[in-house]
């Protein structure tokens, strides 16, 4: 075993080599340092504002759905370890992959059939692209290539993805002229349970007719628009894609990394506008946050056009796909959530959300706050100060993640009503520090 290292040597070489999402090298600031975590608790090396645990406001981006340490993963970890961590896919097959897809079809909308396993969201979203890309070329229609998605929206930050995130103001603006060019309409009208905009609904109906020769798919995150700005639309307008893509040849892609599993309240989002997609890409919350884990699902259809081309073979196989540990955790995950009444979880932390995030509503700078499932979000009328307000929420007893505008929280769905008041006070007193 090698020599322990102390909180300080760990911080200087992670300042030295360590290249930490979204931040320059070297950072601006030290991360904190987690010694351990259990339950909805991050033990840190060394105390931060009077503070040696924090509660995970953050569910580990919003996968950790479970907490961290729990005894039903760990054992589904530890029983896959002692047979096999990892064979590769091309040829071979294993049982915690068969199970999975066959849980991931039982569970996600029909007509969803067939499941390729990728190993993160970003990657399933360049699957789900390549699918409906090689679909038309299949079909005798290469001139079908380009997507349509509304504003507002984020789908990871590998290529195609970074293309149908919001173009202007978003985190890839940067490559504006070289990511190939999307169709763009403007994001939709905010409010879950807002009256569907008839005007909005029909400027979708007219850009996907307009644009059906060369559109292979519409894509969009559905309910929920996460990264790109936590925002919440009308199920009404899923409808209306569905309905304009239907019409016009188009495939339709739901993009639920963020959103699956339960987290606006339904299993999965597209669940509350009563519609399926043609294909849908799955992760984050998919192995409980224990490994890295997507899928992306496909209809017949989708299959068997791509089966009947010149290439009959869907041209992509990461070397880690299917990962024998990780859908092990994978399986143990979704059966943990489903034998809980994981709806009734989602709606007390709702309740708890709208109550404990409403002082926030006096606060000077605030513009909004709005709750959907296990997801509360107060908006700022400015940028955060990302120091100040994670500093306040440290002090706290809290990890938040704030970014842009908003201070937001996604707990894990085990988190009690004590800690969960503690979060909302958490945000409460970022939102007024920040």
């Amino acid at each position: 075993m090698p020599e322990p290292l102390s909180p300080r040597e760990l911080l200087a070489l992670d300042r030295q080599h360590v290249w930490h999402p979204y931040g320059p090298m070297p950072g601006r600031a030290a991360p904190l340092l987690v010694e351990s975590a259990s339950g909805v608790r991050l033990r840190l090396a060394e105390p931060v504002e009077g503070q040696d645990e924090l509660v995970d406001g953050m569910s580990s981006w919003w996968s950790a759905v479970h907490g961290y340490n729990h005894p039903v993963l760990n054992d589904a970890a530890h029983g896959q370890l002692e047979r096999m961590s990892h064979v590769m896919f091309g040829g071979l097959t294993h049982e915690p992959a068969v199970r999975l897809a066959k849980r991931l079809v039982d569970i996600t909308p029909e007509p969803l059939e067939h499941v390729f396993l990728a190993d993160s969201g970003s990657v399933s979203v360049e699957v789900a692209v390549k699918m409906c890309l090689q679909y038309w070329r299949s079909l005798g229609k290469p001139r079908k290539q380009r997507l349509l998605t509304w504003r507002g929206g984020y789908h990871g930050d590998t290529w195609q993805p970074m293309s149908v995130c919001d173009p202007d103001g978003g985190m890839h603006e940067l490559w504006q002229g070289v990511l190939p060019r999307q169709i763009f309409a403007d994001a939709p009208p905010a409010g879950f349970d807002a009256a569907p905009d008839e005007a909005y609904a029909a400027q979708l109906r007219e850009l996907i007719g307009r644009h059906a020769e060369e559109l292979a798919a519409v894509i969009v995150e559905p309910v929920v628009q996460g990264a790109g700005g936590m925002s919440f639309h009308s199920p009404a307008y899923l409808r209306v894609l569905r309905e304009a893509c239907d019409a016009h040849d188009v495939l339709l892609v739901f993009d639920e990394i963020a959103t699956g599993f339960g987290r606006t309240g339904a299993l999965f989002a597209a669940e509350h506008a009563g519609v399926a997609p043609d294909v849908m890409c799955l992760g984050k919350a998919l192995t409980g946050g224990y490994l890295t884990l997507a899928a992306t699902l496909c209809t017949a259809a989708v299959a068997d056009g791509i089966s009947r081309g010149a290439l009959p073979v869907l041209a992509h196989g990461p070397t880690f796909m299917g990962n024998p540990l990780a859908a092990a955790v994978a399986d143990a995950s979704i059966e943990l959530l489903l034998s809980q009444d994981w709806a009734q979880e989602v709606k007390r932390i709702e309740a708890g959300l709208w109550e404990g995030l409403a002082p926030a509503r006096s606060h000077a700078g605030v513009r909004e706050v709005r709750v959907l499932g296990a997801i509360g979000v107060v908006q700022l009328d400015h940028e955060v100060d990302m120091a100040a307000a994670t500093r306040a929420a440290v002090r706290e007893g809290v990890w938040l993640r704030p970014f842009r505008d908003l201070i937001y929280t996604m707990p894990p769905y085990i988190t009690g009503d004590d800690d969960l008041a503690r979060i909302c006070a958490a945000v409460c007193a970022a939102a007024r520090e920040g």
